[in-house]
């Protein structure tokens, strides 16, 4: 990979925002790749709507400053649309995730796509039945890997699992339900694909 991609994470403060954008560019690293990652919030508060950024090159990474036009937006709460403007300047070639049950049609009216390619999934709900709470981080990270192809999948889950063992070294049960939670919304976006 040469060309350089930008990805625009939004959540709200507690929904891993800024970890899923950090563990993605973990992962990238470990295939060899430069990378960046780095959060944009005001008060720091649990529901205020919060934006993580990832840069990810072949080549070393010269620019520091905010992202203004990424290649791929990540969307871990649907009521930040309308309330965020999640598409601003995402290209015509752009790829949309969104964390929601709604259907495709639903959300790209929506969204008012314009060409862009729109993946949905129930992260939510995929977080609750595999972690056990509604932290929809770790499947929308399976999901960007599903739709975007940016790191081998088997890597990054390998890269993804070595950082929550130290983070979660005396809770395995976490580890094997983000592990499960990556997994099936990973199966999950890459069927949309087909």
């Amino acid at each position: 990979m040469s060309k350089m991609i930008e990805i625009r994470w939004h959540g709200r403060g507690g929904q891993g925002a800024k970890t899923a954008a950090l563990l993605f560019a973990d992962a990238c690293l470990g295939a060899g790749m430069y990378i960046q990652a780095f959060p944009e919030y005001g008060p720091e508060r649990t529901g205020a709507p919060v934006a993580s950024y990832n840069r990810i090159s072949g080549e070393p990474i010269t620019i520091h400053s905010a992202v203004e036009s990424p290649s791929v937006v990540v969307i871990l709460d649907p009521t930040l649309i309308g309330a965020v403007d999640v598409m601003k300047g995402l290209p015509q070639d752009g790829v949309v995730l969104v964390n929601t049950n709604e259907t495709t049609e639903e959300m790209g009216k929506k969204l008012g796509l314009n060409g862009q390619k729109l993946f949905v999934l129930d992260a939510s709900t995929i977080s609750k039945e595999t972690i056990g709470r509604d932290i929809p981080n770790t499947p929308m990270l399976g999901a960007l890997v599903g739709a975007t192809g940016m790191v081998d999948f088997d890597s990054m889950i390998e890269d993804t699992e070595a950082k929550l063992k130290k983070k979660f070294r005396n809770k395995p049960e976490v580890i094997a339900g983000n592990v499960q939670a990556i997994r099936q919304a990973y199966e999950t976006v890459k069927a949309q694909h087909a």
